[in-house]
C-alpha cells in the first residue's frame, strides 16, 4: 500500500503512540488527521502534514463528521491507526470494595468500542474510494496490548477491552476484504509513553528487567515503525502481532 498523496486518520495521536505514528505517516506523505480530546490537542507538537480534529472517540457523530473531514480532500483515506485508549487500575475487589462498574464500562467504551466505532466508520469512507491496481483500498491497524493475554491483577477492565481489540481482529478482516481493506492489531509490551513518565526509575527498571530482550521498554517510534510495515506488507491480514521483547507478564 502506497501512501505519498493519501490520507490517513489517527486516533489518539497528540501524544504517545499515535503521536508517533501520525509523524511517521506525515513523512511517508500522508495527510494525517489526528483525532484526539481537544484537551489534549492543545499539548500536541505542531507537525507537517499533521491536521488535529478535536473528537471524542465515543461519540458516534463527532466521530463521522471527522472521517468526513479526512474523506473530503483529493488524497484518498488509505489509513486508520486507532491509538486513543485509556488504562485505569482496580481489582475486582479492592479495599474500596468492589470494582466501579462504571470505570468497566467506560474502558470498555473508549478502548473497544470507540476503535471499533472508527474503524466501521471509517472502512465506509474507504470503501468508496477507488482501489488500487491489486483492488487494495485501505489498511486498519487497531492496538490491543500484551494484558489481552496475560492481564494483570487491577487490568480486569483494561485486559478485557483488549482482549476484545484481539477477538475483532479477524472477523474484522474477514468482513472488509470484500472491499479490499486489511485489518491488523498491534499488541504493544511496556513502552516509553506519557503514561509511564510518572512513575520512579526504579520501577522503570524493574519493567525494563522483565524483558528478556531487549531489556528495556519499548519506544513509540518502535510501534510506528511497526505500522508502517504493516501498510507496507500486503499480505499482513487478519494479524495480531505482539511487540514485547518476548515479554510475558507476571500476576503483578
Amino acid at each position: 500500500m502506497q501512501l505519498d498523496n493519501t490520507a490517513a486518520i489517527v486516533t489518539g495521536g497528540a501524544s504517545g503512540l499515535g503521536a508517533a505514528t501520525a509523524a511517521a505517516l506525515a513523512a511517508k506523505g500522508s495527510k494525517v488527521f489526528v483525532l484526539d480530546l481537544a484537551a489534549s490537542i492543545a499539548n500536541a507538537p505542531a507537525v507537517d502534514g499533521v491536521s488535529y480534529v478535536a473528537t471524542d472517540v465515543t461519540d458516534a457523530e463527532q466521530v463521522k463528521a471527522a472521517v468526513a473531514q479526512a474523506s473530503a480532500g483529493e488524497s484518498p483515506l488509505r489509513v486508520i491507526v486507532n491509538c486513543a485508549g485509556i488504562g485505569p487500575s482496580a481489582r475486582i475487589l479492592g479495599k474500596a470494595g468492589v470494582h466501579d462498574l462504571g470505570l468497566y464500562a467506560k474502558v470498555i467504551q473508549i478502548n473497544l468500542i470507540g476503535s471499533f466505532t472508527v474503524l466501521a466508520l471509517g472502512a465506509e469512507a474507504i470503501a468508496a474510494t477507488e482501489a488500487d491496481a491489486e483492488g487494495q483500498r485501505g489498511v486498519i491497524i487497531n492496538t490491543a496490548s500484551v494484558a489481552a493475554y496475560e492481564g494483570q491483577i487491577g487490568q480486569a477492565a483494561y485486559a478485557s477491552s483488549k482482549g476484545g481489540i484481539v477477538g475483532l481482529t479477524v472477523p474484522a478482516a474477514r468482513d472488509l476484504s470484500q472491499y479490499g481493506i486489511r485489518v491488523c492489531t498491534i499488541a504493544p509490551g511496556v513502552v516509553e509513553t506519557p503514561m509511564l513518565a510518572t512513575i520512579s526509575e526504579e520501577f522503570r527498571a524493574s519493567l525494563s528487567a522483565g524483558v528478556p530482550f531487549p531489556k528495556r521498554l519499548a519506544r513509540p517510534d518502535e510501534y510506528a515503525k511497526l505500522a508502517l510495515a504493516i501498510i507496507d506488507h500486503d499480505y499482513l491480514n487478519g494479524e495480531t502481532i505482539r511487540m514485547d521483547g518476548a515479554l510475558r507478564m507476571a500476576p503483578r
